[in-house]
């Protein structure tokens, strides 16, 4: 299915700024459709005078009218003359009688969409850039209880502000969705003093959780909030806003082991505030939850500052024992196990360094290449490292072989490949959404003969990308310019993010 953003852009008749108001409109359609007790339609203007859906939210409160969804379809006969006399009037249109959906008796009410064009201006656009309709299904008519109709009085304010270019609001600050309050989580209503005219029984039982034992309604909600704080020394500033409703701000407030998400919405008509609506929701176990995570990747980070800690040290007592000894044949094992243990212990440093175990491999190999020049200075060789293209992003699993594998190879090119001579290592990596290929190219003698070598470097390669990686290598010699070793990972084991 399409996003809006390609449904809007693909019709041609909104602005790059009239698809982020759209986009955050949006974003609220589902406290629209709950607060209306109806499903919620948006609908954009299309080059040949018609409409699109581009959006549709069901009702959590009541049952759906439609089970097929909107989006992408152009409006329907019945509802078309109702949402062009809104879209070129700029007034909310009602129908005059029942509408009839599939033999169900519905109420659609047109609301335009005006767009504000400043935080700080009244100033909106001449013209609606769309239309919501409201589609209420009758035939489950009873007589509403006093939440139904705070909900629907709410639902209409939120309406007419949308209709007037005041909701959404741009002095919003843009939050995370994870735990954000719903209507139905508890809704409490304040007059323009902040005083309590109504509270849903799920808003009154989160502050009955942290220790309020009294009725909201007729009470100061920053008063109340005040004593459930009393004695806190560390008190969110945006919290006073937020509890008054004179801030659209999302806050929220911890009293006796309880954590309630709070989030107002202030009502306005022709810029003056005359109330709001507080969204509150008990976020309690939600927020233990991003403790325990915030607190394990902390372990995972300092697990792996000290595993490449340690792996420093053993690389250092290689590098002194390699120093101490009198035979050149020990002293180049313990150095390339030196180089091997170096070059593993770069990657855990990376990972200690991020939220998750996703390494930016390209940071990860330029610190590998700098190996590459004590390895030349051993072998009396002057060589130029070049490096093109991009890795990208690898998790751990494919980072901590591949640059074991690369370590090697060019430590090879080095050693045999350019040994006591000037020359050039290029590596080239080549991603794509299925594979990465690495060449890894030298300008030194090739191979002799055209043959692999057998050695415990060889060896390592191929288990590493064959074996763990599930990849192919391939060692090419070309005449007269050294050798091209090319490797080819699949991604089949790489999640998405």
């Amino acid at each position: 299915m399409s996003t809006l953003s390609d449904l809007v852009t693909a019709h041609g008749r909104s602005t790059e700024a009239d698809v982020e108001w759209l986009h955050l409109l949006v974003s609220d359609c589902q406290l629209l459709a709950d607060l209306a007790f109806a499903d919620i339609v948006l609908w954009v203007p299309t080059v040949d005078d018609t409409f699109v859906a581009v959006a549709h939210s069901r009702p959590s409160s009541s049952a759906t009218l439609f089970y097929r969804d909107f989006v992408g379809q152009t409006i329907k006969p019945e509802w078309r003359k109702q949402v062009t006399d809104a879209f070129e009037s700029a007034q909310i249109v009602d129908t005059a009688a029942p509408d009839w959906y599939e033999e169900t008796p519905t109420r659609v009410r047109a609301v335009p969409v005006l767009r504000r064009l400043s935080v700080s201006e009244q100033t909106t656009t001449d013209r609606p850039i769309a239309v919501i309709t409201r589609h209420t299904n009758l035939s489950e008519a009873r007589t509403p209880s006093r939440q139904e109709l705070t909900f629907n009085e709410c639902a209409n304010d939120l309406f007419s502000m949308i209709a007037a270019g005041d909701f959404p609001d741009l002095g919003a600050p843009t939050g995370p969705r994870r735990g954000a309050p719903r209507a139905s989580d508890g809704l409490i209503r304040l007059d323009v003093d902040g005083i309590v005219t109504f509270a849903s029984p799920n808003g009154l039982s989160a502050f009955n959780r942290m220790g309020f034992a009294g009725e909201l309604e007729g009470q100061s909600l920053a008063e109340v909030t005040t004593g459930l704080l009393s004695g806190r020394l560390i008190v969110d500033e945006s919290l006073p806003l937020v509890v008054t409703g004179r801030a659209p701000w999302r806050t929220d407030i911890e009293s006796k082991g309880v954590t309630v998400s709070l989030r107002a919405i202030p009502l306005r008509t022709r810029g003056h505030r005359f109330g709001a609506i507080v969204l509150s929701r008990d976020v309690t176990e939600l927020r233990h939850q991003e403790r325990e995570l915030i607190t394990k990747d902390a372990t995972i980070r300092e697990i792996h500052h000290r595993v490449k800690n340690n792996l420093q040290t053993v690389a250092s007592l290689l590098r002194i024992q390699a120093r101490r000894t009198h035979s050149d044949e020990a002293r180049d094992a313990l150095t390339q196990a030196m180089r091997r243990v170096a070059a593993i212990a770069v990657v855990h440093d990376t990972l200690s360094e991020g939220l998750n175990q996703r390494v930016d491999f390209d940071t990860v190999f330029d610190r590998v290449l700098l190996l590459v020049a004590e390895v030349a200075s051993a072998h009396n060789t002057t060589v130029h490292p070049k490096s093109s293209g991009s890795f990208g992003v690898l998790p751990s699993e494919y980072a901590t072989p591949l640059a074991l594998a690369l370590t090697e190879l060019v430590t090879n090119a080095v050693e045999h490949g350019l040994a006591g001579q000037e020359g050039e290592v290029e590596i080239v990596a080549t991603r794509s959404e299925e594979t990465l290929t690495v060449e890894v190219r030298d300008s030194g003698t090739g191979l002799p003969e055209g043959k692999v070598g057998s050695g415990l470097g060889t060896q390592i390669v191929r288990t590493l990308i064959q074996g763990e990686l599930g990849g192919t290598i391939d060692w090419h010699t070309m005449v007269g310019s050294g050798t091209v070793v090319t490797i080819e990972i699949p991604f089949r084991w790489l999640k998405k993010p």
